[in-house]
């Protein structure tokens, strides 16, 4: 159950060169990006980090979680490098179209992209239905993966409606029903869902199990469905779904809760688990920092201060929430990676501990900017972040060709026979 090394590299490095053109972008000109967010640039952006950073790196990272946390081969074929050049593509007609403000193109680029990342996605949920994990993890994996199908399905409809004009409703209503769908109903669900796996692995602990892990996967499922229909409708009945996805999150940490208070030894020479912690823990602050701002927006009525608490909202949670808990897991995956490699894992350095500062600056000086419209502190961000990706891009790129080729050495699964075991 050895990891398709050639595949997570591709998927990661450009996961990694997609989150520094980015923040580049809003470094050099952040009176584009400033004020409205509804533009064609700001969404181009936005889409370099949903798609080209978290998206790649879900998916690229799949092929690494599947044997290590739950126990099930995830081999790569034609098939799965056929699907990661498709998604290339689809992400480079995607941003380029929009930059340009062409949309006939980036509806079609969507499409690309939305059947690449659906098939390694339920390429995955199919593979760990024989996991012999707890079944409200599973759940977590197979709404999520159903949310992804709704999300895309929803981005391309919305691509095409830029050309045609055919969708009902208001057009920032179905952008943020989408938006939501996508970056809580996909990408949070997973993180969870992949949490409840791995962090017993990161911390060491044991590992939660029984029926209160579906719980977070009800609250959650029902939270945004109900949001997405609420936000499209315009309804005021959104603030009930917002209050139940924040009962969601709280119901998964009161289990990561749980495994700070049941330690196990920690197996020996555990990689970057400090560094990892710090990522997770500051993700942690944002995530509620953003659900306080998300429970804000669902009760307010549309207004100037609204659409600037907008701004600071998707800053909170997709950069400091879902863009940096990325960060940390990837810091404890790509390690353990090596070992079924047979490199030796990269110690976490002077680069690591940087980023992690720059990470805990840019992102506060990049949602004030927003908020109160001075580029100038935004440009300050956006650099201070840059450089923490470029950090973690030459750390990760150092870990993937390694220190060492010791080819005799076992692999380092960091407990998961142990620390995972359900």
């Amino acid at each position: 159950m050895i990891p398709p090394r050639g595949l997570v590299t591709l998927y990661v490095m450009t996961a990694h060169l997609s989150l520094a053109l980015a923040f580049a972008l809003t470094a050099a000109n952040p009176h584009t990006v400033a004020g409205f967010f509804y533009h064609s640039r700001m969404v181009a952006i936005v889409h370099l980090i949903t798609i080209g950073w978290i998206a790649l790196s879900i998916l690229g990272n799949v092929y690494v979680v599947a044997p290590m946390t739950f126990g099930v081969p995830f081999p790569a074929g034609k098939g799965d490098y056929s699907a990661f050049v498709l998604l290339l593509v689809g992400l480079i007609g995607m941003v380029s179209h929009f930059w340009i403000a062409e949309f006939g193109g980036m509806a079609w680029s969507a499409a690309i992209a939305a059947g690449a990342a659906c098939h390694v996605a339920l390429r995955f949920a199919l593979r760990i239905r024989s996991a012999k994990v707890a079944n409200g993890v599973k759940l977590h994996i197979y709404f999520a993966t159903g949310n992804l199908v709704a999300a895309v399905t929803m981005g391309v409809l919305l691509g095409f409606d830029k050309v045609h004009q055919f969708l009902p409703g208001y057009v920032l209503s179905n952008v943020f029903a989408h938006a939501h769908l996508a970056a809580i109903g996909w990408v949070s669900m997973m993180v969870v869902g992949i949490g409840y796996r791995l962090l017993p692995m990161a911390l060491p602990s044991a590992t939660p199990s029984g029926r209160s892990i579906f719980l977070s996967a009800a609250l959650l499922q029902t939270g945004i469905a109900g949001l997405f229909c609420t936000l499209v409708v315009r309804s005021n009945w959104a603030v009930l779904f917002a209050i139940a996805i924040v009962v969601g999150f709280a119901v998964f940490g009161a289990h990561v809760l749980w495994m700070f208070e049941r330690p196990k030894h920690p197996p020996p020479d555990r990689p970057r688990v400090r560094m990892t912690m710090i990522h997770l823990s500051a993700s942690a602050l944002w995530l509620l920092c953003a659900c306080i701002c998300g429970v804000m927006l669902a009760a307010l009525p549309m207004s100037e201060f609204s659409l600037r608490l907008a701004l600071l909202y998707g800053t909170l949670g997709l950069v400091g929430f879902l863009a940096q808990i990325i960060v940390g897991l990837e810091q404890r995956i790509l390690p353990i990676a090596a070992g079924y490699w047979g490199l030796k894992p990269v110690s976490a350095g002077v680069r690591s501990t940087s980023a992690s500062l720059l990470w805990a600056i840019g992102i506060p000086a990049i949602g004030l900017g927003f908020f109160f419209n001075r580029p100038s502190i935004l440009g300050t961000g956006a650099w201070l972040l840059l450089t923490a990706a470029i950090f973690a891009g030459l750390d990760v790129a150092s870990q993937l060709m390694g220190t060492g080729t010791d080819r005799s050495a076992p692999p380092q699964r960091g407990g998961v026979g142990s620390a995972c075991s359900s």
